[in-house]
């Protein structure tokens, strides 16, 4: 049996220490373990704000650490409560600071609280009355000036549907519908499908979803129907990792592609959507 390499893999959503929750790994430690399978790059996530420093620092402890290598640590930044929201302003200090991802609202989205059973008050819309907020009009103007890449995150698949068409027509080019399969957004097969159709974005599809109480269901057997229905070049494999109850970030990541690979997918499909793809929305070789 054939076994695939992690040379050279990016993952754009794994999160870290610290935290408010535990995460299996610290910065550093997710560093030390990206250089120990080879990888390009990782994007860091928090749905507490912005890791664009935390990423600097990696990069330099990386450096001192373990010498001259190929791997690169990434900040982002979700637009939830605690950074003001659809803020432009967090946004355009992340981006200079290095951020490559700008996040819409995770845990602060109107769907989000409502899936969780909590009240709305203070959520972040970002889209409202049918239409996207104010703000986010200038966000996208900062997403397109750095070259960044947005993400639905917890949005309603109608509100993605808003957004994503206000974000085409303000020119946006990367465009990632944040794990689609997750019972909280739940976006439908026919939506995905549509979104893709319609609006060329890419599906991140991630390895396994929180179903509460610190369960997950793994997404593997979803993600090949949906690699085959859409097509992989519209498809982006991420792990969303960094759970104590899952397996360790490389760990995941290798055997979702290792499942692809084992279920049909060829190779050349799983570096495109592991590598090729994902290095081309960070802009790295």
């Amino acid at each position: 049996m054939t076994e695939l390499s992690m040379k050279g893999v990016v993952d754009m959503h794994v999160h870290t220490n610290p935290d408010l929750r535990l995460r299996a790994y610290d910065d550093f430690e997710l560093c030390d373990a990206a250089v120990r399978v080879g990888a390009r790059a990782i994007v860091i996530k928090t749905h507490l704000g912005d890791t664009s420093c935390r990423a600097a620092l990696v990069n330099r402890y990386n450096r001192l650490v373990h010498g001259e290598n190929d791997f690169t640590m990434f900040g982002s930044i979700t637009l939830n409560r605690c950074v003001g929201g659809i803020n432009p302003v967090a946004v355009e200090n992340a981006l200079k600071l290095g951020a490559k991802v700008v996040w819409l609202p995770t845990q602060s989205a109107r769907n989000h609280l409502i899936k969780m059973g909590k009240p709305t008050d203070g959520c972040v819309d970002a889209v409202r009355d049918g239409r996207i907020v104010p703000e986010l009009a200038d966000v996208f103007r900062l997403i397109n000036d750095y070259d960044a890449v947005l993400g639905t995150a917890h949005v309603s698949p109608e509100e993605a549907f808003v957004v994503v068409e206000a974000a085409r027509s303000a020119g946006v080019k990367k465009i990632v519908v944040t794990h689609p399969e997750w019972w909280v957004v739940n976006m439908s097969l026919e939506d995905q499908i549509r979104m893709v159709r319609d609006y060329d974005v890419i599906l991140e599809r991630c390895y396994a979803q929180n179903m509460g109480g610190g369960k997950y269901h793994s997404n593997l057997p979803e993600n090949l129907e949906v690699i085959r229905t859409v097509g992989y070049k519209n498809v982006m494999v991420d792990t969303d990792g960094g759970q104590t109850e899952n397996p360790h970030w490389e760990i995941a990541m290798h055997e979702y592609m290792q499942y692809l690979f084992d279920h049909g997918i060829p190779e050349d499909q799983i570096r495109y959507m592991t590598h090729d793809l994902p290095c081309s929305l960070l802009g790295i070789e």
